[in-house]
């Protein structure tokens, strides 16, 4: 007797040419972070940026976590530039000294949107992050539901919303872009 199992039905498939373009996005967005090149990460974000970490609160059911009406960081493009220009005043006291990183991104699933233009990409992040000679390490965990646009110059960050796996922050400040 033959047992047939079929394969689950998917949204639909994923262009690997776009899967490569959102990866190689995820990567190099995350090198740039990791080596203090925010200037040139920030050329990576759509002038229409919307950038959240809404809060997350340990309730059930599980489906009632996540308050997208309020947020822990909640950002245009123009606020990611006050705040990098902050860390360059030298007083941005949550990054004084600077923060030492290490970004692994995984779990990367793109999907299409009604707008060619636009994809769809969410990841999983692990940022690795100890200061100065402080022995001590943070390790924050968190999914990001981001939205691509595809551009002649590049994919470009569009939204992203970073949902922490954490709902009692064990890091003392989010001075660092997820």
């Amino acid at each position: 007797m033959s047992t047939t199992v079929e394969a689950p039905a998917t949204t639909g498939s994923t262009d690997p040419a776009i899967l490569a373009i959102a990866t190689q996005f995820l990567a190099h967005e995350a090198r740039l972070l990791d080596e203090g090149r925010e200037e040139e990460w920030y050329e990576l974000l759509d002038d229409e940026l919307l950038y959240t970490i809404p809060i997350r609160q340990a309730t059930e059911p599980r489906s009632n976590e996540i308050d997208r009406s309020a947020f822990r960081v909640r950002d245009s493009k123009t606020h990611v530039r006050t705040r990098l220009d902050r860390l360059q005043t030298g007083i941005a006291y949550s990054e004084v000294p600077p923060s030492r990183t290490l970004r692994v991104v995984g779990s990367i699933e793109v999907r299409p949107t009604a707008d060619p233009e636009v994809i769809e990409v969410h990841s999983a992040l692990l940022v690795y992050r100890q200061r100065g000679i402080d022995p001590h390490f943070d390790l924050i965990p968190c999914r990001r539901n981001d939205r691509l646009r595809l551009t002649d110059h590049g994919a470009r960050l569009l939204r992203r919303e970073v949902i922490l796996t954490e709902t009692s922050l064990g890091t003392p400040n989010l001075g660092v872009f997820l």
